[in-house]
């Protein structure tokens, strides 16, 4: 790719991840009125919103891989597709089952083509290796914006037109990702290090090096923090006493203020160990939740953890990409990512399930706040023993990344 090409593939790539990640934050939006309209309960919408995630991470191996051999285009107008018809369908859902298809299945496969995995993977080996951290957080800051200005609108949808026609408007900003696909294709280029390395071999040299584990393991909490509070938050905020609109106002500050905290963890990640960044991430996200539970709830103080919250919430994406492509290589980045990102998707599904269970259970979220916030704990003890340096194999071409 040319040199001219990288501002253009950075603004393609933050639009595919503002309206991809963007229509995915509102979902929690739609748990109340979807489940008096369909008598589903915050169970059924948890379990559904559960596949979604699990599916999302499991694809994003096999779209990533996609991405890897045949070029990012397709993978982008793949997930497309299967984004809108999972949108339409979950508009049209009369039972659980038709629920988990439409939102579980179709939904999550059409989130592995048009999110980090894929989008990344073309900015990645579109910049410099000076360059890459900072425009990896650019990037992912632009799921940030999506979740900023996607959710009040779809609140507005859902105040204006109900929750059926929201959806439906939804899918039709979700087909705009197909022309923005056309800026994000290509192959990616072969370097000397690995030109000989198959993905096969590449996959099998990561998952026997420990701090790619480590990685997953810390990822998998990232996932669980990421997917209950987005799900969950705008129904823990009504039964604490506060309205819709307050939560969707949250959500949005969430993702506001992750506009900020992507850009500066990328930023920093090229200046400074991006594990170092990882561990206080973490230990942050932990004290932040503690806060907001021993402080009494007002719109105030949610809006004090949404914002402090943001800061910490996808910060982790360009640090742990980037990470991947130091220690590994950009050849097979997407894939690479994609492995790291099941683990995410892993702890995303944990998170939605259980919050909807604990709920049905005992009719509280308190029991799944406290275990995020021993969860961030062990994510910032796992996070300290990464080893940053490239592989060996990697030495001579060996750059800040």
């Amino acid at each position: 790719m040319s040199k001219k090409s990288v501002p253009l593939i950075l603004f393609c790539a933050v639009l595919v991840l503002l309206l991809s990640m963007g229509i995915r934050a509102t979902f929690g939006l739609f748990m109340q009125p979807m489940g008096l309209a369909q008598g589903f309960n915050r169970e059924i919408f948890s379990l559904a919103f559960a596949i979604q995630n699990i599916v999302w991470g499991v694809g994003s191996i096999l779209l990533g891989a996609l991405a890897d051999k045949h070029g990012a285009g397709r993978a982008l107008v793949l997930g497309a597709v299967l984004y809108v018809l999972g949108l339409v369908g979950m508009g049209f859902a009369g039972t659980p089952t038709e629920l988990y298809l439409s939102a579980g299945l179709l939904v999550g496969l059409g989130q592995s083509g048009t999110t980090f995995g894929v989008v990344l993977g073309v900015v990645g080996r579109a910049v410099s290796p000076q360059q890459r951290s900072t425009a990896l957080g650019i990037a992912s800051a632009g799921g940030s914006l999506g979740q900023f200005t996607m959710v009040p609108l779809g609140m507005e949808f859902i105040t204006g037109f109900g929750w059926q026609q929201a959806l439906l408007l939804m899918s039709m900003m979700a087909t705009l990702i197909l022309p923005l696909s056309f800026f994000l294709t290509g192959k990616p280029d072969e370097n000397a290090a690995q030109s000989k390395q198959t993905l096969g071999r590449a996959v099998s040299e990561a998952i026997g090096h420990r701090t790619y584990l480590l990685l997953f393991l810390s990822f998998l909490v990232c996932g669980f923090h990421t997917a209950f509070i987005t799900l969950h938050l705008p129904a823990y905020v009504t039964d604490m006493g506060l309205n819709a609109q307050h939560g969707a106002h949250a959500v949005a500050l969430i993702g506001l203020f992750n506009v900020f905290g992507s850009y500066g963890c990328g930023w920093l990640g090229g200046r400074m160990s991006k594990k170092r960044i990882l561990v206080s991430l973490y230990a942050l996200r932990g004290v932040s939740i503690t806060l907001m539970l021993l402080m009494p709830l007002t719109p105030v103080t949610l809006y004090f953890f949404a914002a402090t919250m943001g800061v910490l919430w996808l910060g982790t994406v360009p640090l742990t990409n980037g990470l991947i492509g130091q220690i590994y290589g950009v050849r097979y980045v997407s894939t690479l990512y994609g492995v790291i990102f099941l683990g995410h998707q892993i702890g995303s599904f944990i998170g939605v399930w259980l919050g909807g269970k604990v709920f049905v259970l005992t009719g509280s979220y308190n029991a799944v706040w406290w275990l995020g916030i021993a969860l961030a704990a062990a994510a910032a003890l796992l996070s300290w023993p990464i080893d940053e340096r490239p592989l060996q194999r990697l030495q001579p071409q060996a750059a800040t990344v």
